[in-house]
């Protein structure tokens, strides 16, 4: 890596140096370009003369953009025309990462692909997310995060026994592609000061649907039965992720360790439950689900959660709240973590936002741009580029820009 001062090194962002395109849509590709830009990369999103897609799905479409293409400078280029290409590519060779998600085959159709842009610029780190990958039968289907969670198995433990399989109630493949995707990048970079070359990232909604599951695929990879739904509880551990009605609402609790659960029996005032036959271990306690079931009840439900809350952590069990998103917001924790945060508009407009889920030392997190309007930055790049005023006239009167 570059030696630069322990002072320059402490205060610049860690991408500083960094540029990156984004050809994505919707979540994963824009998401993982925003991660870099919250590190510091000057992120350039490349978008159509419409915009993203996500421009046009309404409300949380609009969301969408506000929260995972903050931070961005946004170019609307017709990438049909040879003239927008051009653009593209004057674009790209000042670049250190390309990331896209579009269908299946639509960037190698527009001569963008990784191999056209890794042979004319090696040093490019290309990231390519798809629905289910670019190697079996799958790999022309278009994928979204519903699908990768039907067809990795998620569904399929997800809900109640008796009911229909459930989703993920957000769309948490697509932020977790985001994620995985940009953290595959970090490390294409530093490989990059090593070598010298670029590098081809490939991954898909599938791979990272099964990634989130690993626990559970490697139990079953080591012969245990297929899982299945089961509601609230874990299927080899009691209690655990147990969801017990308080007073005023629900709470979720695990104290399926024989240490930790007699510490629940002792805090409850029931150390008799430790040594009850049908819950001295944890294998007895998952025999007898629902009679234990019977018995948090009739302990808890007395209290509110936030007395619930109180009390077993003090003695160190594990236990939370079930919060709605109104309540998170009131939450001493959530907002000591400077987790929300204003995205900044460049004409003073402004929004809350999520800044990145960890901190870099003692730095403040970073404040992010809002997400730029569709094109907003056309002009300006275009001039970056050494297009003069007249030329980008012309440009926008032939459809090339918008």
């Amino acid at each position: 890596m570059n030696t630069r001062s322990k002072e320059t090194s402490e205060s610049a962002a860690p991408l500083e140096n960094v540029r990156v395109i984004d050809m994505g849509q919707y979540i994963a590709g824009p998401g993982a370009a925003m991660v870099l830009a919250e590190l510091g990369a000057q992120v350039i999103k490349i978008e159509p003369l419409a915009g993203d897609q996500a421009r046009h799905i309404g409300r949380y479409g609009e969301s969408m953009i506000r929260a995972y293409s903050r931070g961005k400078q946004s170019i609307a280029l017709n990438l049909k025309s040879d003239a927008g290409r051009d653009i593209a590519w004057r674009l790209i060779g000042e670049s250190d990462v390309v990331i896209q998600n579009l269908r299946p085959g639509a960037v190698d159709a527009l001569g963008l692909g990784p191999v056209a842009v890794r042979d004319r610029f090696p040093r490019v780190i290309y990231l390519s997310i798809s629905g289910f990958g670019d190697l079996g039968p799958s790999s022309e289907r278009p994928g979204y995060d519903i699908a990768a969670q039907a067809e990795s198995g998620l569904m399929s433990v997800t809900g109640e026994p008796d009911r229909l399989p459930q989703k993920v109630g957000v769309p948490i493949i697509d932020a977790a592609a985001a994620h995985l995707g940009a953290q595959a990048v970090l490390a294409a970079l530093y490989g990059r000061e090593r070598t010298g070359a670029g590098e081809t990232l490939r991954t898909s909604l599938l791979e990272v649907a099964m990634h989130l599951q690993a626990t559970t695929w490697c139990d079953y990879l080591g012969g245990a039965p297929e899982p299945t739904r089961i509601g609230d509880g874990q299927p080899n551990n009691a209690p655990a992720a147990e969801v017990v009605p308080t007073r005023d609402g629900h709470i979720v609790l695990s104290a399926y360790a024989d240490e930790h659960w007699t510490r629940f029996c002792g805090a409850m005032g029931r150390e008799s439950l430790a040594t009850d036959p049908r819950f001295r271990t944890n294998a007895l306690r998952v025999q007898h689900r629902a009679e234990l079931r019977i018995v948090l009840r009739e302990c808890l439900s007395p209290f509110t959660s936030e007395e619930c809350v109180a009390l077993l952590s003090r003695h160190q069990i594990v236990v939370g709240s079930v919060r709605s998103y109104r309540q998170v917001l009131q939450s001493k924790d959530v907002q000591a973590s400077g987790i929300l945060v204003d995205a900044h508009g460049t004409t003073g407009e402004g929004y809350p936002a999520l800044a990145l889920p960890y901190r870099l030392g003692d730095s403040p997190r970073a404040v992010p741009h809002a997400a730029p309007a569709c094109g907003a930055d056309t002009d300006r790049l275009l001039g970056g580029l050494g297009f003069t005023g007249h030329d980008i006239d012309e440009f926008r009167s032939a459809g090339v820009v918008a």
